[in-house]
């Protein structure tokens, strides 16, 4: 397209301004704060989940040894009270009664001896319950934040859809007050260009890509026919010639 109608060609600056804000909400959306904090701390919870897993695989593993020295020392208890009533019974001869006495002693030396065992193990069980608890706790700690820091993101995105849908419809109305033509050469550029369709010319410079226009380039352009579409020979965009250019 080559002319257009000079109140066409001004309006171009209203919708390249709306284009640009709304441009400029997809990239305060793209770079939210909120997401880089949700990211670092997603790293995070996932370094932490290796001790996490680490720490609880630990504690069972302890649960288990704890139990199974209660059960033994449980066992041996359980004997000797068995040999402590066969005695108590009477029922025994002098042969039989010397040997469940040696084997009452040797049961009670097996007993101390497992009861060392079981305390050494609770008190591992005891440290590594209290270090899973710190971590339990950490990642609590992270998962919270990472949820606040959600909750901060969505509350963002969801402004900033709300401007945007606003300009969005804005942006139709202008639109479509424009050449058809017009619209589209400019959707063109703007999306070729950077998202900068039109720009104004403004004291002999391109306000889109903020040179200077040479002498002879300059003289064209203001000698051009109101309803010419003048480019800038330096970045191809669409020159609009307000009228104090």
């Amino acid at each position: 397209m080559t002319t257009a109608a000079p109140q066409d060609q001004l309006r171009l600056l209203d919708l390249q301004a709306l284009d640009t804000r709304i441009q400029q909400l997809a990239h305060a959306k793209k770079t939210h704060p909120s997401l880089a904090r949700i990211a670092e701390l997603e790293k995070q919870i996932g370094d932490l989940h290796g001790s996490l897993v680490d720490s609880r695989t630990a504690v069972s593993d302890l649960q288990r040894e704890v139990a199974k020295a209660e059960a033994d020392v449980a066992q041996v208890v359980a004997r000797h009270a068995k040999d402590q009533q066969r005695l108590d019974s009477g029922a025994l001869g002098a042969k039989d009664a010397l040997a469940v006495t040696e084997e009452m002693a040797s049961l009670e030396r097996r007993q101390g001896t497992l009861e060392e065992a079981q305390l050494e193990v609770m008190e591992k069980l005891e440290a590594h319950q209290d270090a899973l608890a710190k971590v339990e706790d950490a990642h609590r700690q992270l998962v919270d934040a990472k949820t606040a820091a959600e909750g901060e993101r969505d509350a963002a995105f969801e402004e900033i859809n709300v401007k945007g849908r606003a300009l969005t419809v804005e942006r139709k109305d202008v639109a479509g007050g424009i050449d058809a033509g017009l619209v589209a050469v400019y959707d063109q550029l703007r999306t070729r260009l950077g998202g900068t369709g039109a720009a104004a010319l403004r004291a002999g410079r391109c306000e889109g890509c903020g040179l200077e226009l040479n002498p002879g380039d300059l003289a064209a352009a203001h000698a051009a026919a109101p309803d010419q579409v003048v480019r800038c020979e330096e970045c191809g965009r669409i020159l609009v010639r307000p009228a104090e250019s």
